[in-house]
């Protein structure tokens, strides 16, 4: 099977080293003068038009490693890319943003007086990009009061938004929604604004709150997205209106606490309900010890179960909105979480039944094959060959891809990333002998050491300037015994390398060496803990 992992326990990494022939079958030269050299004498294009055929002897070294997973493809490491942040790691960064005030340019050269009407006249391509990129307070409140119609009390502070419409038909006035929603992401625009505009419970709409986590300034509400794709029940753990986080560097232990104790609580009294098992509690939440005695027999009567449900995980982290008009990452700037219970099986329009689709399931598959390939597991031989990793280039640098760990969990820089700056986190933990699959086989210690996990991979990528994250969690089916691990992937968006052709073809490019990554991350953890 396609997989770097090897019962040896060392990743198998293949290297191209460029050595071919091209034949010249141009027929006609395009010479033209391009411009001119510093000591005036003309620059063309004659190397362009070479005379006859071309040989390649010694290019580059490109280093392919199949991802561990083998439906997640490959990744391809350009040697000459990777050798310059091999020797200085810390250029493995994105630099944080200048600060952007049009007005401030505008008062500079005399024209502070009309400010609000050259605002309201900007082209809108320039007008999303000042939304989504100025750095000025002033600015954006100016931005906010032209795109919508607000409510204001006597010291011009938002009060509400103004609605037109009855019952519920009744929408916010909103001029330009685009820019309405970039600017209600722009972490400089004024709390209060944001409150007003899109963190007040219902401003977004009707959906039902169903659950909270209150801890001094932390607070969470648990919405129910109805009329979703995910269509068993979609839920979302966001941070509240009083707590307002868009930045992960913001989020504390407790704030992810909060997140995810929704999450585990609404999986276990899903499944609870599913199984016939009574929870007395509503109204608030369950503590920790009860939600621990109701995992506990729920695990035990799913076990006999005919129906094998899998619980769905994910986080959007970051929103960009381009001038051109396109939506460069499908979330809400303010922090939430995203969670359901997908149900065993389906039924199809012929009236008979199949499996419905969960992530987790190609991860099972992976197991399977590697077990039947090699007569060994596939999770042990991937933690050993984690542990007992040599540097891809062969070299003599830092070879540790392990970023964090504890006795539960390994946060770490996969050998095979599918996106730069990947990094997953897997449990390590075993429950009555077996690995721990999925959250409802995790126990609170376990549960913990995951948040933190977490928390740590989302401040990492904060100190080295990641603004887009996207996360998943890859889950074993609810009540069999594969072998199989729970996984958290953490896969950033970068200004250089949004995906292109040779992406969607699961060939992932990417500029470092995973090692080098790895000391990137290690770097950023004493900011922290």
């Amino acid at each position: 099977m396609r997989t770097c992992v090897q019962p040896n326990g060392v990743f198998r990494v293949g290297i191209h080293k460029p050595h071919y022939r091209v034949r010249n079958l141009r027929a006609n030269d395009c010479l033209l003068r391009l411009g001119r050299k510093e000591d005036g004498t003309p620059h063309d294009n004659s190397a362009n038009f070479p005379t006859g055929d071309i040989q390649e002897d010694n290019g580059r070294w490109i280093y392919e490693i199949a991802n561990p997973f083998s439906f997640r493809g490959a990744t391809f490491i350009d040697s000459g890319w990777a050798a310059s942040r091999a020797g200085n790691p810390s250029m493995i960064s994105i630099k944080e943003p200048p600060e952007c005030s049009l007005i401030t340019i505008l008062a500079k050269h005399g024209a502070s007086g009309s400010v609000d009407r050259i605002l309201q006249d900007l082209p809108k391509p320039l007008l999303y990009d000042l939304g989504a990129n100025s750095t000025d307070p002033e600015e954006l409140m100016l931005l906010a009061k032209n795109c919508c119609t607000m409510e204001f009390d006597s010291q011009d502070n938002p009060v509400g938004l103004v609605y037109i419409g009855q019952g519920e038909e009744a929408r916010p006035d909103i001029d330009d929604f685009d820019l309405f929603e970039t600017l209600a992401n722009n972490p400089y625009l004024p709390d209060l604004y944001k409150e007003v505009m899109v963190l007040r419970p219902g401003v977004q709409g009707n959906s039902e709150i169903v659950g909270d986590w209150q801890r001094g300034k932390t607070h969470v509400f648990e919405y129910l997205r109805r009329n979703s794709y995910i269509p068993w029940g979609h839920y979302a753990a966001n941070m509240a209106h009083n707590a307002v986080r868009y930045k992960t560097s913001s989020l504390s232990p407790a704030d992810m606490r909060g997140l995810r104790h929704l999450y585990y609580q609404r999986m276990v009294v899903t499944l609870a309900d599913r199984v016939g098992i009574d929870c007395p509690v509503r109204k608030r939440e369950l503590t920790v010890r009860e939600l621990e005695r109701l995992r506990v027999q729920v695990l035990a009567a799913i076990q006999s179960a005919d129906d094998h449900p899998a619980t769905l995980w994910g986080w959007n982290f970051g929103y960009d909105y381009s001038g051109s008009g396109y939506r460069l990452h499908a979330s809400h700037q303010m922090i939430h979480q995203q969670f359901a219970m997908v149900q065993g099986d389906m039924e199809l329009l012929d009236g008979s039944r199949a499996m419905n689709y969960s992530c987790g399931d190609q991860v099972a598959e992976v197991v399977e094959r590697y077990q039947k390939s090699y007569n060994s597991d596939f999770f042990t031989d991937y933690i050993h060959c984690i542990r007992g990793n040599t540097r891809a280039d062969g070299g003599s640098g830092n070879s540790a891809l392990l970023v964090w760990s504890d006795e539960n969990v390994m946060l770490f820089v996969p050998k095979a990333q599918v996106s730069q700056w990947e990094l997953q986190l897997l449990i390590i933990a075993d429950a009555d002998e077996e690995p721990v699959g999925n959250v409802i086989e995790a126990d609170s210690s376990v549960r913990e050491s995951i948040d933190c996990g977490i928390l740590t991979a989302q401040r990492i990528f904060a100190g080295l300037g990641a603004s887009m994250v996207t996360s998943i969690e890859f889950s074993k089916r609810l009540g069999i015994s594969n072998g199989q691990r729970l996984l958290y992937s953490f896969l950033p968006k970068l200004p250089w390398s949004m995906g292109a052709f040779s992406e969607a073809q699961q060939r992932y490019i990417c500029g470092h060496f995973p090692e080098d990554f790895a000391t990137a991350c290690r770097a950023k953890l004493p900011d922290f803990l």
